[in-house]
């Protein structure tokens, strides 16, 4: 299975905890593609830290559900609590889509995992970084690009590009 994970943090040393998320699926052989970290405004509960975002493109041999949980894993080894939705976090690991041996978009609408991610289109913060590691990219029919041109230039203000991953 391909898929496509947008990888976030503000809290802690954010950088260092998006390594590790790096570190772990490319010392597994797993890792396709990276792109940069960017540094994003907070997004639903806007009084707090800028994140640090990126995306990883993964082919594992896991299922989706399979695949959720090791990112689960990822978020607790980081200190990850949830307290407030769309606030402070140490580690956030979403799958955005998912992709079968045969290239079919993998859909799932479970109360634990949704594919698509439900959201994804709206936030710049994972379309933006998605198309610099694949600029034919498709979510859910549509190209990543069209809906990043969609949306407000509110949405894509203060979104920067940073480094590479080391």
């Amino acid at each position: 299975m391909t898929a496509v994970l947008s990888i976030g943090s503000n809290m802690d040393d954010s950088r260092e905890l998006l390594d590790s998320v790096y570190r772990d699926f490319a010392g597994k052989g797993q890792l396709r593609a990276a792109s940069s970290i960017y540094r994003t405004p907070a997004w639903g509960v806007e009084d707090q830290p800028d994140f640090l975002n990126a995306i990883l493109l993964v082919e594992v041999d896991r299922t989706p559900l399979e695949l959720l949980h090791r990112g689960q894993e990822l978020e607790n080894a980081a200190g990850r609590v949830r307290v407030q939705k769309w606030g402070p976090r140490t580690l956030d690991v979403d799958i955005v889509a998912a992709w079968d041996s045969d290239t079919t978009e993998i859909t799932s609408d479970t109360e634990e995992l949704r594919l698509p991610h439900p959201h994804a289109h709206q936030r710049a913060f994972v379309l933006q970084p998605w198309l610099e590691v694949n600029p034919d990219a498709v979510l859910g029919g549509q190209r990543v690009a069209e809906l990043l041109d969609e949306l407000s230039d509110d949405e894509k203000a203060g979104i920067t590009r940073g480094e590479s991953f080391r």
